[in-house]
C-alpha cells in the first residue's frame, strides 16, 4: 500500500544521505524512482541531490508552479514508477503537497519527502506544515546539538557569526551559515526572552 512519508529533521542529520539511500535500493531491484528537488537550492548545482558525505544523484527540478501529480501521471504512463523522491520539501506549497496524496492515493505510488521541519526562527515552512499534516508516516531523523543533547533547530548565522534573529525565510547556505542546535541553545540566541 503507498504511503506518503515525511523524513524531517534539522540541518546535517542526514536526510539526503537517507533519500539517496532509498533511491539506490529501489534501484538496485530493478524499479524506477523519480527524484525531485527545489529548484532554488542550487549549491550543488541545478537538478542535483548531494549529500555532505559525496553521493550525488540527478533530479528534476521543482519550483512554485510545478504540478506533481500531471509529472507523476505523465511518468507512470511513459512506463514503471515505484517511487517518488523530494529532497527539500520544505520548499513545497501546501498546494503541492495536496498533490502528491494524490499521488499516493490515486496512482499508488509511494511518496517519500525529505525536509526541515522549522526554519532559523522555529517557525513551520509551509510544505512542512503541510507534509505534518497529512503524512501518513513522520520519520524524525536526528542529529546532535554542539552540547550533545538532540538538535531540532536550526541557527541562521549573519556575516559576523551571530544569530540571526529577522530576515527572509528562504535563505540558501550550508554550514558556513546555518547550524543545529537543541531547543535551549536556539532560545538562548534566537528568541532571547
Amino acid at each position: 500500500m503507498a504511503q506518503l512519508y515525511f523524513y524531517y529533521s534539522a540541518m546535517n542529520a542526514g536526510k539526503s544521505t537517507s533519500l539517496l539511500q532509498s533511491a539506490y535500493n529501489y534501484q538496485e531491484r530493478g524499479m524506477t524512482v523519480a527524484l525531485f528537488t527545489a529548484a532554488i537550492d542550487d549549491r550543488f548545482g541545478v537538478g542535483k541531490i548531494s549529500s555532505r558525505i559525496g553521493l550525488s544523484m540527478d533530479a528534476q527540478i521543482f519550483d512554485a508552479g510545478f504540478d506533481f501529480l500531471h509529472a507523476c501521471k505523465t511518468l507512470k504512463q511513459q512506463g514503471a514508477l515505484d517511487c517518488v523522491l523530494i529532497d527539500e520539501a520544505q520548499f513545497l506549497s501546501k498546494a503541492q503537497v495536496k498533490q502528491l496524496t494524490y499521488v499516493v492515493d490515486d496512482l499508488k505510488v509511494p511518496v517519500l519527502a525529505f525536509g526541515l521541519r522549522t526554519d532559523f526562527l522555529g517557525e513551520t515552512f509551509a510544505g512542512s506544515q503541510a507534509l505534518l499534516a497529512w503524512a501518513d508516516k513522520l520519520v524524525e531523523l536526528k542529529t546532535v546539538c554542539h552540547c550533545g543533547r538532540k538538535a531540532n533547530f536550526v541557527v541562521r548565522l549573519d556575516e559576523q557569526g551571530n544569530a540571526a534573529t529577522t530576515g527572509s525565510q528562504v535563505q540558501i547556505g550550508g554550514n558556513n551559515q546555518y547550524v543545529s542546535m537543541c531547543r535551549a541553545h536556539f532560545k538562548a540566541l534566537v528568541w532571547r526572552d
